[in-house]
């Protein structure tokens, strides 16, 4: 067998070295680079390829480690497919049922129903007929702002600030997006504009670094994508401890997560989503939580 552990990217990420001005791409190679470093300290052979890659025997690696898949939203048909053919080739991390579940965010109301809080959600299933209008009449949301987006996706993707005033203008794309896939309707939580969200990365179940992400003056998205900044963040002892109980939640527990938290509408920490594909877990700002996953990936190994 050629290597213990790949860490999965996509075709975008493949290169070893950034170019000048590429930031982006800078990020995700020290982030990667400080996991391969700190797996090699446990004696394991390391190497980092396109999950879409044609021509790797997956059989040729222990396990794969998903980082930087983050186009498999938009080849949703094609990583399914790869999914189900690769998990019957290597062991992947986290686990195949994990990733299954927390593709879709059907997964907020499986923590709801274990008391974890989150926002009002309104699930809008494939083929639904219905309105914006009689969506927001049915939850009593008419009054406030909304986000709609869909249930799989990433990056902000069809992600849409709705108020009565543009109900009619998205009315369109809306009956769209609802005949090819499930939709989900939240209140706009409006301490997230103001204060911002939190992320917390938890390895093997427990806390290890958080940041804080601030959109840009003006949006509501906090994704680097769309301008937003992460800064490293000491969250709250009741923030970690929602963080650790939100993943230990989750069967198997996953041996990495990041767990994003806000102050909802009514002052409360909630869970606005829980990330364990392939989640930015900004190693860059805290390189020992690579160790702690090293550590815990080693383990799964021996």
């Amino acid at each position: 067998m050629e290597y213990d552990i790949i860490l999965l990217t996509e075709t975008r990420f493949t290169a070893e070295e950034a170019e000048a001005g590429d930031w982006y791409l800078r990020q995700i190679l020290t982030d990667d680079r400080l996991l391969a470093d700190a797996l090699r300290a446990h004696g394991l052979r390391v190497a980092r390829k396109d999950w879409a890659d044609p021509d790797f025997d997956w059989t040729q690696t222990r396990a794969a480690v998903f980082r930087t898949t983050w186009d498999y939203f938009h080849r949703f048909g094609e990583f399914s497919a790869w999914l189900e053919r690769v998990t019957t080739q290597t062991q992947l991390l986290n686990a195949p049922e994990t990733i299954r579940w927390n593709m879709d965010k059907h997964y907020l109301l499986d923590l709801e129903a274990q008391g974890i809080r989150i926002p009002p959600t309104r699930m809008v299933h494939k083929g639904e007929v219905t309105t914006l209008e009689a969506l927001h009449r049915e939850t009593g949301w008419q009054g406030q702002e909304t986000i709609l987006k869909p249930t799989i996706s990433g990056g902000a993707r069809h992600t849409y600030r709705l108020n009565p005033d543009s109900w009619a203008a998205h009315e369109e794309v809306f009956q769209q997006l609802i005949a090819q896939e499930d939709m989900m309707l939240q209140p706009l939580q409006h301490r997230v504009l103001s204060e911002g969200e939190m992320s917390l990365m938890v390895m093997g179940g427990r806390f290890t670094h958080g940041v804080l992400k601030i959109a840009k003056p003006g949006d509501f998205r906090v994704q680097d994508d769309f301008g937003g900044t992460a800064h490293p963040h000491t969250p709250a002892p009741e923030a970690i401890a929602l963080a650790e109980r939100a993943a230990a939640a989750c069967s198997p527990l996953p041996l990495y997560a990041r767990v994003d938290l806000i102050t909802d509408n009514d002052g409360e920490l909630a869970v606005m989503e829980m990330e364990l594909i392939e989640p930015e877990l900004w190693f860059r700002y805290h390189p020992p939580a690579a160790e702690v996953l090293a550590e815990a990936i080693a383990g799964v190994l021996a």
